[in-house]
């Protein structure tokens, strides 16, 4: 399995089979590496609403006519776009083709802003813990810190923990950390900072501080092989 970090909260993942994107923010975020326009896809998983997180997901979507696996609320509402959609909800978890994908909580918002400025409620928010080929990929969504990340650690064997360190919308980099003590993944690895002024943080020094498990600051465009 390859996994690579693309800028803000966009994560590839890579299988034998499958292609899978998560959080595809990438028209009008200047740190992404990726062609809306061409990115592959078989599948794409949203965590919430939010346009920095669904991003250009219809149309990657429909050009690859990729399966979304979304919130319940979120997933009904880019069904009616046209999209190939399977709604989940918080606890629950599905086995697909291209891996098994548990959503869990995620202490957040979740609207999505339509061009006229109208706000689409999106449903709850969530994390999602994506396992594949003998590897677990948690991905935090946006969220604050809550204790039942320990029980998540507890639960499973994660490889890879994607964390928000951003502050101001998300927990910030003092939380991060006890999120990673609590977590125990193998590798902690940033994300949801310096996108936006109000989200700046300096990756490298959150990641030296992680002590359980290996800090990992990924570079834009950079690949784990897991």
């Amino acid at each position: 399995m390859k996994v690579s970090y693309h800028g803000h909260s966009v994560v590839k993942i890579e299988t034998k089979t499958h292609t899978i994107l998560i959080d595809p923010f990438i028209s009008g975020n200047e740190l992404c590496d990726l062609d809306a326009s061409s990115v592959k896809a078989d599948a794409i998983l949203l965590t919430h609403a939010h346009n920095d997180h669904v991003g250009d997901t219809v149309d990657i979507a429909k050009r690859n006519n990729a399966l979304v696996v979304a919130p319940n609320e979120l997933a009904e509402y880019l069904g009616k776009k046209g999209l190939n959609v399977h709604p989940m909800h918080i606890g629950g978890s599905r086995q697909f083709d291209f891996g098994r994908v548990k959503f869990t909580q995620a202490f957040h918002g979740s609207s999505y802003e339509e061009e006229d400025g109208t706000l689409i409620y999106g449903g709850m928010p969530g994390g999602i813990l994506f396992t594949a080929e003998g590897k677990t990929i948690y991905h935090l969504g946006d969220t604050a810190l809550f204790t039942d990340l320990k029980m998540y650690g507890e639960m499973n064997d994660i490889d890879v923990a994607f964390i928000p360190i951003g502050d101001n919308f998300t927990m910030g980099p003092e939380d991060a950390l006890v999120a990673a003590d609590w977590l125990k993944a193998n590798i902690v690895v940033p994300i949801h900072y310096n996108t936006f002024p109000v989200i700046a943080q300096d990756p490298h020094a959150f990641a030296e501080k992680v002590k359980t498990g290996r800090g990992k600051v990924m570079e834009v465009g950079e690949a784990l092989e897991l």
